[in-house]
């Protein structure tokens, strides 16, 4: 199965926030912010692969993260570039604020 993953014009303020408004999606966002990739089974380990694969569709449907194929496993990264793009400064200051905490 091939993501679907919006064009950075597609990418709605109110999906993107509704996408950062949930706790565990915060989390994600968190491992991300490191700019690297980063498989589906390394992020969380105390998270349900069902749970996971929920939010997982989240981020991606919304235009917070990519998602690809790679081998058996799905491969996970910000869109930092698109979402700078969008809506300047908004990434920063949300993980500007997780490392806060």
């Amino acid at each position: 199965m091939i993501a679907q993953h919006p064009d950075r014009d597609q990418i709605l303020l109110e999906n993107v926030l509704a996408a950062l408004g949930n706790p565990l999606r915060l989390r994600i966002v968190g491992v991300l912010a490191d700019g690297g990739e980063h498989s589906c089974g390394s992020i969380l380990d105390d998270i349900s692969k069902s749970t996971l694969t929920h939010h997982w569709r989240v981020l991606r449907d919304s235009g917070v993260i990519w998602q690809r194929p790679h081998g058996r496993e799905n491969l996970l990264s910000l869109r930092r570039d698109d979402l700078e793009a969008r809506f300047p400064g908004l990434l920063a200051s949300v993980c500007g604020a997780l490392t806060d905490r």
